[in-house]
């Protein structure tokens, strides 16, 4: 398949460029510094561009089979609008190109339903600490994106992880269309989920839906995430 992959140059955009051009497929890899992309292959195309440029959203979305968004921000005080303006710009590419197959990250905090299996303090206290105090802005906006992203009539799927962290490879994880117990996702599995639900079979695609990405083996503790993922925010 020909794909696009928005913020392409954040961890899991790479990963899931890694996994593309394994798989098979031709790439069109969308950073903003294509000096830095580390990937280089016959059937990768490495486009600058910023998904913030609607013409050049257009011009990199038509033609394309799926697109792929992995876009992230870091925590932070100031408000964000990258997500629900950037796939803003992808949604009309897409409708007016004919291109019907979105997938996108957001985050499991989105469910609204508190962690299956988890104690007091995390449900009550840290979590709902990063959700509505250090990543508040993030989380606003991407409620507006998955809005947009819900109205556009596209065939979309909104994979929404949990924790982030770096693996080596892809695990036997869980998926599911409702919050799952457990705290993390490795990067490696939520590429895979990704590439997954916009190249697999019909059977494999949750189309129209949100699904959680869980990843249940070789998990990090607790401490270890917040220490490396929290504070700097990383897709």
């Amino acid at each position: 398949m020909e794909l696009v992959i928005f913020g392409a140059n954040g961890p899991t955009g790479r990963q899931a460029t890694e996994q593309a051009i394994a798989s098979g497929h031709t790439v069109t890899a969308v950073t903003r510094h294509p000096e830095d992309f580390p990937l280089g292959h016959a059937r990768l195309r490495v486009a600058g561009a910023d998904v913030l440029d609607a013409c050049a959203v257009e011009r990199l979305v038509a033609g394309r089979d799926a697109v792929i968004s992995a876009l992230g921000v870091p925590y932070g005080r100031e408000p964000v609008s990258l997500y629900s303006d950037g796939i803003g710009h992808i949604t009309q590419a897409m409708t007016k190109h004919g291109v019907r197959r979105l997938v996108c990250v957001s985050s499991t905090v989105l469910f609204g339903v508190p962690a299956p299996g988890e104690g007091f303090f995390f449900r009550a206290v840290l979590e709902p600490l990063i959700a509505r105090t250090i990543g508040r802005t993030v989380y606003d906006d991407m409620r507006r994106m998955e809005r947009i992203v819900g109205d556009s009539g596209l065939e979309w799927t909104v994979v929404r992880p949990a924790g982030l962290f770096d693996a080596d490879a892809v695990s036997d994880y869980q998926v599911g269309t409702s919050r799952l117990p457990g705290r993390f996702t490795s990067r490696a599995d939520l590429a895979h989920a990704l590439l997954r639900q916009a190249t697999g079979d019909r059977h494999d695609r949750a189309v129209r839906a949100f699904i959680d990405v869980r990843t249940v083996e070789g998990v990090p503790s607790l401490l270890d995430v917040l220490r490396k993922e929290a504070l700097g925010g990383r897709k």
